[in-house]
């Protein structure tokens, strides 16, 4: 059995995971918020899809992959295949969008709550396992049933908790302390799952395929840059509820336009013969009058 190292870069990759579950779990709850106050439907499924990726997308699987970069197992190189880590990424976005459209449509309750995040935590499980089963190294894999068995009820829990929070907080400090607490929650379930695995290299050492982990790092990082500046982009160019109160205000002390005035009924035509009341017209004289 080969010696795995969680932690090669010390505790700087676990950090920026965390800082990570957390910036995309405070964008993804800011987003869900906006699902609730949403107007038409197409409002509705913007908002879910921005909220889907924030939590799938950056929260979950970015994390995901920023503490894999510290993984690393004695004698053997790691590479990834690409398809099955793209994979992974739909995997979580997809569970995710799923997850708050069953919450997010109609009253919430507690049957709504459970089935949402029983199928947003099978889909975070699955995510993290699409991600390992990605890898390509010189050995077979093996996992601890047990605490597979427990990541899989981590995620189920914290994709509970995570979307009752997403369709309840909405003030500032409370979103920020809900992230703080979603991050703790998605990088224990994460860290359950790896400390499941277990490495049994091969004695002969054969050809490692895939992309090395530095190939695709950059991706990666530019999409979740992109990522993060157009959710706060669309965040801070949404109208919130304040801005649609202080419009309904200005509605209501708006001063109406005077009608235009009638003018006075002419039932002889003078009005029409007379030419003193137009702009521009000389004033008659006697020298006008044609001779009779």
């Amino acid at each position: 059995m080969a010696e795995i190292n969680h932690f090669e870069y010390g505790w700087i990759t676990p950090a920026l995971s965390y800082a990570l579950s957390v910036l995309g779990s405070i964008l993804g709850l800011v987003c869900a918020g906006r699902i609730r106050t949403a107007r038409t439907t197409g409002q509705r499924a913007w908002w879910g899809l921005l909220s889907a990726w924030a939590l799938g997308g950056t929260a979950i699987w970015a994390m995901h992959f920023m503490a894999m970069l510290g993984f690393a197992v004695d004698g053997t190189r790691i590479r990834y295949d690409v398809p099955l880590t793209v994979a992974s990424t739909a995997i979580a976005v997809v569970a995710v969008g799923i997850g708050l459209a069953i919450v997010g449509t109609g009253r919430l309750n507690l049957v709504r709550l459970i089935a949402g995040g029983v199928f947003t935590g099978a889909g975070v499980a699955s995510m993290h396992y699409t991600g390992m089963t990605a890898m390509r190294l010189n050995g077979s894999l093996g996992y601890d049933t047990t605490r597979v068995v427990l990541s899989v009820v981590i995620a189920v829990v914290a994709s509970t908790v995570a979307l009752w929070l997403a369709m309840t907080v909405r003030r500032g400090l409370a979103i920020f302390a809900s992230a703080l607490v979603m991050g703790v929650a998605v990088n224990g379930m994460h860290f359950t799952g790896m400390s499941a695995l277990s490495v049994h290299r091969h004695e002969r050492a054969g050809e490692v395929t895939g992309t090395e982990v530095s190939t695709l790092l950059v991706p990666i990082v530019l999409a979740v840059i992109f990522g993060v500046v157009g959710l706060l982009y669309a965040l801070l160019a949404a109208p919130t509820d304040d801005d649609r109160a202080a419009a309904a205000y200005l509605d209501g002390r708006r001063v109406p336009e005077p009608a235009a005035a009638t003018p006075a009924p002419d039932p002889v035509g003078l009005r029409a013969r007379s030419t003193l009341g137009q702009p521009g017209t000389p004033f008659p004289s006697r020298r006008d009058t044609p001779p009779r």
